[in-house]
């Protein structure tokens, strides 16, 4: 059985006998609460050492009880590395190659950018088949996810070691000629082995290009022209410009190793986990994210972004920049709407909704209106109080079918809940229908209509009082009136607490000062003594004053007494 998603590990069951109590316990800790990392650690370690290991030759329950824990835990935590890895060596133990391979293609369609994962996986190909061009075709696969990392060299070596365990002395030329010129942290030890290459028997046609060794030969030809020179000075010289040709290609390399090294040895933690960046890497992140979008490279830059989004992967500011670059690159919707699922779908909790909802946006931007629709109603199917989905699922039906469609998708919302949050629905009802309706009556009737079921919502009641304000009606005393009649209704009738209450009251007094008549400060006055108190001097208690000297008749008498005693 094949299980996956949120929610997926309620469905594991073991009925095994071995630590069955044990293992129950684990399975409701980690059904409690799946955010947490340990708990599923705990799980798949327990599970690993049912009967001593789990292999091929464990009962039925231990090794679908494995499979279904690694299942589960690793479609919670997909960029695990080296868990894929763990589970891969246990698949091999229990199914062999098949199932291990199937678990290696989960595990780099997941995280497709780690180095040592697609290092694992290709080593694990060599020792386990015999077909070359198979090998060669998932090393060449690897490099496309992987080639370009500054700390690429476990990979690139793996790749050098199969050729040349398999004596292709031209196929290694050839990498260590593409390796030498990628910016990565071990490039000048590619480009010392290569230079070597240059100055040895390998076969010219294996140190270059086709196109640059036409263009040295031409040089070459031009500068020998009227000599006679033997085929082996020829070649000589030809080696001399292919040396000087590299030599050019490595400083331009190092130059571009030189400019990202001040943002490499700032990466303490290049790989995922559930705890917090230090907020010195985060910035590092950033500006590293600058630089090499500046240099404007899409493909340099696609993948630093993939490289930052395994260590800030819990991080929504990170997804939404990179589907910002993304969607600013030409013809790239598709990769811009994998981005936001990758996010929405996987990483991002659903506590952290913004990036779900610039995806809902993208999708209405591509006249998908239904579904950005669905994915409004899919985060608050997790989070049904979050307000700003609402509202911004309202903005989409009031952008699509009308003010009144608006309107009525926020009444159903506020009939479902509370007073807090309905007091905000039912004010963004009365915005929409004053400020994209221009329907001034309707917005101030909802108002008063509602008023008597949210004298608990401290939003509402600004949201009503600001709206009286906004209205400049030519008859000063009639704007006057109702923001009053707003503000007393307030202090007689509202259900606040004592700072909400203050709140709205000096807001009211705010108005006054702000757009208050000759009479405003005589009212801001009083309700500055009602509202705010006063404190009378003589109950003011004076911490640093000494208490009043005794008279020294008094003061005399008692030391008379004092002696008589």
């Amino acid at each position: 059985m094949f299980v996956n998603g949120r929610g997926s590990i309620a469905h594991v069951h073991y009925t095994g006998d071995e630590a069955a109590a044990e293992i129950k316990k684990l399975l409701d800790a980690v059904m409690e609460n799946e955010d947490e990392f340990e708990r599923w650690e705990a799980l798949v370690t327990r599970a690993t050492e049912l009967e001593g290991g789990v292999t091929r030759n464990s009962s039925p329950s231990s090794i679908e009880l494995l499979r279904n824990a690694y299942n589960c835990f690793l479609a919670k935590f997909p960029l695990f590395f080296g868990y894929w890895k763990k589970y891969a060596d246990l698949e091999f133990a229990i199914g062999g190659t098949e199932t291990a391979e199937m678990v290696y293609e989960r595990g780099v369609s997941c995280i497709p950018s780690s180095v040592d994962l697609w290092a694992h996986y290709c080593a694990f190909k060599m020792d386990t088949s015999h077909d070359n061009d198979i090998i060669r075709d998932l090393f060449e696969r690897g490099a496309h996810f992987v080639g370009l990392d500054f700390q690429g060299h476990p990979f690139w070596d793996k790749y050098i070691e199969f050729e040349d365990r398999n004596n292709e002395p031209s196929r290694v030329a050839q990498l260590y000629r593409r390796v030498s010129q990628i910016p990565m942290y071990q490039f000048s030890r590619y480009y010392e082995k290569f230079r070597g290459l240059i100055n040895s028997n390998t076969p010219v046609d294996d140190l270059a290009e086709p196109e640059t060794l036409e263009t040295l030969q031409a040089a070459v030809a031009a500068e020998n022209q009227g000599f006679e020179r033997s085929s082996l000075e020829l070649d000589r010289q030809l080696r001399g410009k292919l040396d000087q040709w590299y030599y050019e290609a490595y400083t331009r390399t190092q130059a571009d190793v030189t400019a990202r090294w001040p943002f490499e040895e700032k990466i303490e933690r290049g790989y995922f986990h559930v705890t917090d960046l230090k907020d010195t890497e985060i910035d590092n992140w950033r500006k590293y994210l600058d630089f090499e979008e500046a240099q404007g490279d899409f493909h340099r830059t696609c993948f630093l972004y993939e490289r930052c989004l395994v260590a800030c992967a819990l991080y929504e500011e990170f997804w939404l920049r990179y589907a910002r670059w993304m969607f600013s690159q030409e013809n790239k919707e598709e990769d811009c709407r994998q981005i936001y699922i990758r996010a929405s779908c996987i990483f991002v909790p659903i506590s952290q909704p913004t990036v779900r909802l610039n995806w809902a946006r993208f999708e209405e931007k591509l006249g998908r209106t239904s579904l950005a629709h669905d994915i409004h109603e899919a985060i608050l199917d997790q989070n049904p109080d979050h307000v700003e989905t609402i509202i911004s699922l309202a903005g989409v039906d009031r952008r699509h079918a009308g003010a009144d469609a608006a309107v009525s998708t926020l009444e159903k919302y506020i009939g479902q809940r509370n007073a807090h949050v309905g007091g905000v629905l039912a004010a963004e009802q009365a915005r929409i229908l004053w400020q994209s309706k221009r329907a001034v009556d309707e917005a101030r009737q909802l108002f008063k209509d509602k008023a008597d079921k949210f004298l608990e919502s401290k939003e509402f009641w600004l949201k009503y009082m600001d709206f009286e304000i906004a209205q400049l009606l030519s008859e000063e005393d009639d704007a006057h009136k109702r923001v009053k009649e707003i503000h007393e209704t307030i202090r007689a009738k509202g259900r606040f607490s004592e700072d909400a209450s203050k709140a709205l009251s000096h807001h009211y007094m705010e108005y006054l000062m702000d757009h208050g008549g000759k009479n405003a400060a005589d009212e801001f006055m009083k309700l500055d003594r009602e509202v705010n108190g006063y404190t009378s001097s003589k109950n003011i208690d004076l911490p640093h004053a000494k208490p009043p000297a005794k008279k020294r008749k008094n003061k005399n008498k008692n030391a008379a007494t004092t002696a008589a005693s």
